[in-house]
């Protein structure tokens, strides 16, 4: 699913450094990237709850959660919306709230141009994967970095969906 950032430019790749960022979680709490990646790597899933694409990527991020490796998504819609999103497809781990009341500053900083859109941030600040839409290859890369199966095997999903 397309989304208009004001850059102009392609997705920030694998290299680069992050943009630092301060959202809300859907809980209220503040969170900024720094805090984030103080203990460790972690993923970030940009999306927005109408994306079909989206719909069927967070179940398997989802089965990562308890792994060795922290999950936020960020939403580009309302908390409202975000919750539903969240009970619907079942995503337990933390989620942020990228508003456009506030120029989307999380997916303008990463140049995101489609959703679902996932950047792995080390603690030094640094992208080390990112990629948008679903990809098969990359959830399974995923899953071997968290020590969690993402997809199961012999489990009929598609190589990969365009965002």
């Amino acid at each position: 699913m397309a989304m208009a950032v004001k850059s102009g430019k392609g997705m920030l790749p694998a290299g680069a450094k992050a943009p630092g960022f301060r959202l809300k979680g859907v809980d209220g709490s503040d969170h900024a990237l720094d805090q984030l990646i103080s203990t460790g790597p972690v993923l970030l899933a940009f999306f927005k709850v109408s994306c079909p694409v989206c719909q069927f990527t967070f179940p398997f991020l989802e089965r990562a959660r308890n792994g060795e490796i922290d999950i936020y998504g960020i939403s580009q819609d309302g908390e409202k919306q975000t919750r539903e999103f969240q009970r619907a497809f079942g995503v337990t781990f933390p989620v942020l709230l990228d508003q456009a009341s506030e120029g989307y500053q999380a997916s303008n900083g990463f140049s995101i141009t489609h959703v679902p859109s996932m950047f792995l941030v080390t603690p030094g600040g640094e992208i080390s994967s990112s990629w948008t839409g679903w990809s098969k290859a990359s959830m399974k890369a995923f899953g071997e970095k968290t020590g969690e199966t993402v997809v199961m095997e012999g489990e009929d999903v598609p190589d990969l969906r365009p965002g």
